[in-house]
This record gives C-alpha cells, structure tokens and sequence, in this order.
C-alpha cells in the first residue's frame, strides 16, 4: 500500500504536469501564426485601448496597430513603432490580441523583397530603434508612429510608395472619441494640422500592392 506521503507527492506532480501542459495550451493558441511569414510581410492587429478606438473611428476600420516582420537567425521578429520603436518577437506581437492577427505581403514579393532590399529595410529601421512614439502623427522624422514606421521602410528599401499619403481632414474626424484624443493631444480640435500628411493602419491593409500572405497548408 502506498504510503500518504507517497500519494501527496503523486498528486503534486499531476498537478503540476497538467497545469504546465494547460498553460503550454493557453500560450499556443495564444501566439498561432497561420500564415508562411517572410522577410518584409506587414503584420496588423486590432486594440482596443483609447487610442484603438479613436484610430477605428477616424479610419472606419478594424485595424489599430501594424508592424513589419524580418527573421533574425531564423525567428520571427517585427518592428513597431510603440514607445519606443522597437524589435517584438511575432509571438510576443500576436499575443495582444491573437484573434485580429492578420498578415499582408507585397505582391510580386520575389521581386521586390531581395537580398539588397532587406539590408536596406534593416539598416533604416535600426536607425529608428529607440525613437519615440509619436503620438500627433506627424510626418516628420524626429518620431514616428506604426504605419508610417512600415511605410518609411518600404520608401526607402524598395522606392515603393504603399499607399498615397492622406491628410487628416480625409478621415472621420467629428466622432466623439477621435474629437476628445485630438484635444487632449493638441489642446483643441482647431489646432489639429488638417493638412499634415498621414497613412493610418487601415490605409495600408486597403492598399492595392498588397495581398494577405499565405496561410500554411495544414492548420
């Protein structure tokens, strides 16, 4: 017959190897890639914080947040432009809202995204690394922001303009929620440079050049 302290032991070995497979569980949903990411594929996310919801509102649509991905001895990292701009790991990236994660790449790849291509797209975003988040959108370079960091990349890299540039009198700027972070981040909506050059997350994901990367074959 096993002895008490046997049994405690057992029991506390079980419960440790079934709450460490359940949160290995959690953590793979959590960070699910469908896609065959590659080098210079554009990775977008919805977020939900005050500013999420006024960039949904300004734009009409989903998508909040983008970044680009490059492997870095074989992992799958991204760029962003946070605060500061700086290097995430794709699974530290999905994870803040797994269920939006979508992934985009520019078509014709091969001819576009090369050897030079990616050391110039490397060297330009290590140079924003550390810049601060800016959070009035400007388009000068002093700080930068998630879709013009993605943006910047590809000008540079390739000579390829994404998308047009717009001005912020293009997007839905009388909504509640957008009219109050103007305020708050420009001290009134009157001061807002309605003609300052602007690409919103959602100006990317609309763009003609690009197409959603491929999915992987087996899910």
């Amino acid at each position: 017959m096993m002895k008490p302290s046997m049994k405690f032991l057992l029991v506390c070995s079980l419960l440790v190897l079934v709450t460490s497979l359940t949160f290995a569980g959690i953590w793979k949903s959590r960070t699910h890639n469908p896609y065959q990411l590659q080098d210079g594929d554009i990775v977008f996310q919805e977020t939900n914080s005050t500013q999420g919801k006024a960039v949904k509102a300004a734009t009409d649509s989903r998508w909040t947040h983008v970044g680009m991905v490059f492997f870095d001895d074989g992992k799958p990292m991204v760029i962003e432009a946070v605060q500061p701009v700086r290097i995430t790991s794709l699974n530290k990236f999905i994870s803040r809202s797994p269920s939006s994660f979508y992934a985009m790449r520019i078509k014709d790849a091969d001819k576009h995204i090369k050897d030079d291509t990616i050391a110039k797209a490397r060297a330009y975003g290590k140079e924003q690394l550390g810049k601060n988040y800016d959070p009035q959108f400007r388009w000068s370079d002093e700080k930068i922001y998630c879709s013009e960091l993605v943006w910047k990349i590809y000008n540079e890299a390739t000579g390829i303009q994404l998308c047009e540039p717009r001005n912020f009198h293009s997007y839905n700027l009388n909504h509640p929620v957008v009219q109050d972070i103007v305020e708050r981040r420009y001290g009134s909506v009157s001061n807002l440079p309605v003609d300052e050059l602007v690409v919103a997350p959602s100006d990317l994901a609309n763009s003609d050049l690009l197409i959603e990367a491929p999915r992987k074959l087996t899910q």
